[in-house]
């Protein structure tokens, strides 16, 4: 055991590297899930023509929608996907395999971060990649894990290349924050966020400021750009993107909900409270987390009514108060270490940990369309910097720190692989459906006809099924209707069907990441309060009925 430690701090980068493929080479077979469609329409779309990745339309809502509409992101990772795509085709196996990269990327970066800011970067790496909202997210193909990557290579190349000055180092970090903000518009935080640090660490602005003003001019070309492609461009349009969502929400009930986020998604805030807080600390984080633990229970905080609907909300109010509870300790003890870090040590490497921190809490609290995990994700390597920063100023013996460190990410990567392994039987759970609804109706001249998108759709489409829409008619006696129970787009049809069958996929993990009725909502906090929902998971449940009668 001991010639294992000492391999490990001998070749950090070699573990991590190790350790990121054993975390997810396991899960390269998941279904496509969520928007994974929408970056693979984007890739094939690409493949054809290059320059004009949104110039199709999708009927991704109730209606056919220009992509441009549609997709609230920038096209890097499509681009990404469409290069894997090409090279080695289109099987889920391969295009995860791809995006490990990213992930890769996002843990080395990390590592190579805190080599300039703490004497624990292996520690902080791992405290990155072994937690639940990292893990989950690097499962699936949309933009967040690339964008992840390009961030932390940007951070990392502009801090080595400020002092002692290397301008060939900030003019590559530049190019990776424009990169960065073309992977997802969250990128342009960058921008000012490292404005700020520069400088706080020197106040003569001569020799840097240029090098950020080249991801404007980029930014500048793309917004030109896709206004002459599409009408409108498209950053600009990002930002004024409105949700009916944010309406429906409560602004007590989103910000609790975002501090439970926090804590769920970088689940090392949790897991290390006992090695980075003292007693008294510690009772008194557990005071404030209990006390918002039993407001929500009570039913004091306003949720709003975007959970009026849902079963949790009276059925398991017990459990996901007692869940919320850990989630929002998680949430305080991140944001306690940030403030801390500042205050002792009062640097521009604490200022810039906590105003990392507090922008992507902002954004994903305040600005985005909805609570998600996805939004949490770059705090994550922030965080596990920051737990890496605390646990230098603790008197621990090398090795004792080292097996209560061991034992606290064992216990984060246990819960966050657990978590990845429930959000992939999810996701192949519409993939089976899918294939099961094909080989039910082999053979039958009727059509098939669905609701609902995510992954589901992808499968369902790629047999010839057809989604419904909406006030759009011309059905024929017999046709098959599917309606799955628990997606998106759901509405109630308009015309008389027979029932057919009712089908069940039983989901095994007792974990749930995006369940209305476990109250598990990693990728849209309305379907409950949580990113994930340790117990048992409801059923999968597709309705089959046939068409009896047509007409508008």
């Amino acid at each position: 055991m001991h010639e294992i430690g000492v391999w490990i701090l001998r070749r950090p980068q070699t573990t991590l590297l190790l350790l990121t493929f054993c975390c997810l080479l396991p899960f390269t077979n998941k279904a496509f899930h969520i928007d994974d469609p929408i970056f693979l329409w984007t890739a094939k779309q690409i493949l054809k023509h290059p320059l004009n990745p949104y110039g199709f339309s999708a009927l991704w809502w109730w209606h056919p929608t220009p992509m441009w509409q549609i997709q609230q992101n920038p096209p890097l990772a499509a681009y990404y996907a469409a290069l894997i795509g090409s090279i080695a085709g289109w099987s889920e196996r391969a295009l995860h395999l791809g995006f490990i990269l990213p992930a890769v990327g996002v843990v080395l970066g990390t590592y190579r971060l805190a080599l300039r800011l703490s004497g624990n970067a292996l520690l902080a790496a791992a405290a990155t990649l072994l937690t639940p909202g990292f893990l989950v997210s690097a499962s699936g193909l949309m933009c967040d894990t690339l964008m992840l990557a390009l961030w932390m290579a940007a951070v990392v190349f502009w801090i080595e290349g400020l002092e002692p000055a290397k301008p060939l180092f900030l003019a590559v970090s530049g190019l990776l924050m424009a990169a960065c903000a073309l992977t997802k518009y969250f990128g342009v935080s960058l921008i000012p966020l490292l404005f700020v640090y520069s400088l706080a660490r020197r106040r003569n602005i001569r020799g840097w400021i240029g090098y950020l003003l080249l991801p404007v001019v980029i930014l500048g070309g793309y917004e030109f750009y896709t206004h002459q492609l599409y009408g409108h461009g498209l950053l600009g349009q990002a930002v004024q993107h409105n949700s009916y969502v944010r309406e429906l929400e409560g602004r007590s009930g989103r910000a609790l909900v975002g501090l439970a986020f926090s804590g769920g998604c970088a689940l090392t805030a949790v897991t290390f409270v006992s090695l980075l807080w003292s007693r008294r600390q510690m009772f008194l984080g557990a005071i404030c987390s209990g006390i918002l633990g039993f407001f929500f229970f009570q039913g004091w905080v306003y949720l709003g009514t975007i959970y009026t609907y849902e079963n949790w909300l009276h059925q398991h109010r017990l459990s996901i108060s007692t869940q919320l509870f850990f989630h929002v300790a998680g949430g305080i003890s991140i944001l306690a270490l940030a403030l801390a870090d500042l205050r002792k040590r009062k640097d521009s490497a604490s200022l810039l940990l906590l105003l990392w921190v507090l922008g992507t809490l902002f954004f994903a609290i305040v600005v985005n369309w909805t609570v998600n995990a996805r939004s949490m994700l770059p705090l994550i390597p922030a965080v596990g910097i920051l737990i890496a920063r605390r646990l230098d100023s603790k008197e621990f013996s090398l090795r004792r720190q080292w097996l209560a460190a061991g034992l606290c990410l064992g216990l984060s990567g246990a819960v966050a692989l657990w978590a990845v392994a429930g959000d992939a039987e999810l996701a192949n759970t519409a993939r089976t459906a899918a294939r099961y609804i094909q080989q039910k109706t082999r053979g039958d001249s009727a059509t098939v006809r669905f609701e609902g998108r995510w992954g589901f759709q992808y499968y369902m489409e790629s047999f010839g099924a057809r989604p419904i829409e909406p006030g759009v008619y011309g059905y024929n006696f017999g046709d098959l209707i599917v309606l799955p129970m628990y997606n998106t787009s759901i509405f109630p049809f308009p015309l008389k069907t027979t029932a057919e069958q009712t089908v069940d996929f039983e989901i095994h993990s007792w974990i749930a990441t995006m369940n209305p009725d476990a109250g598990a909502g990693f990728y849209f906090s309305g379907w409950g309060p949580l990113p994930f929902v340790i117990g048992p998971v409801p059923k999968q449940r597709y309705y089959m009925a046939r068409l009896v009668q047509t007409g508008k």
